[in-house]
């Protein structure tokens, strides 16, 4: 599913005109953006939550060089999908 199609749905089951649907879709997404960006996350219960991990700093080899190089601690964004939503997934698709 792209987001042309979810802009659809929305717009079929809510009588909201398209151009309409993909303002708040969009609109949705920039706020989770810059949520995340901020550091902050997002909940949406009975959905999952957008998350900021952390990875911690490390050492990795670049085997083409034979050389070691080290990789800073940094942030990313991550999904964890809510409870029932895992549930849910898991019993229908198959």
């Amino acid at each position: 599913m792209t987001k042309a199609d979810i802009v659809s749905e929305i717009s079929k089951n809510t009588g909201i005109e398209k151009v309409a649907s993909q303002k708040i879709v969009e609109a949705m997404m920039d706020s989770i953006k810059s949520s995340i960006a901020k550091g902050d996350n997002v909940y949406m219960r009975g959905f999952g939550s957008f998350i900021v991990k952390k990875r911690a700093k490390k050492t990795a080899r670049n085997i083409t060089k034979n050389t070691t190089v080290v990789i800073p601690e940094h942030f990313i964004p991550a999904f964890k999908p809510a409870k029932t939503f895992m549930v849910k997934v898991k019993d229908n698709v198959k």
